[in-house]
């Protein structure tokens, strides 16, 4: 294995691991910012307010995706096993 080889498995690696964990953060900054502007205009300034609608919002996301996750870490592992034996050759 090259150093080159290694550097696009590494970079391959990081932008899967962002594809993966891309919506969750998108759907918690979204989330977050709508909360926030409703405080701004409500005056009502409660942690648990912005933390409860992210948390419910996450996890239903996540209980919706899991199937998509899952699949998607297969099909990437199994192609890093499949590198990685026609490397050994």
């Amino acid at each position: 294995m090259t150093i080159e080889m290694a550097i696009d498995i590494f970079q391959g690696m990081i932008k899967f691991c962002l594809m993966l964990v891309s919506p969750i953060l998108l759907m918690a900054i979204a989330i977050g910012v709508a909360v926030s502007i409703a405080q701004t205009i409500t005056s009502i300034q409660e942690q648990t307010l912005t933390f409860v609608p992210k948390l419910f919002s996450v996890s239903a996301l996540v209980e919706v995706t899991a199937r998509w996750f899952l699949t998607s870490m297969m099909d990437y592992t199994r192609g890093l096993f499949e590198l990685m034996s026609t490397l050994a050759r």
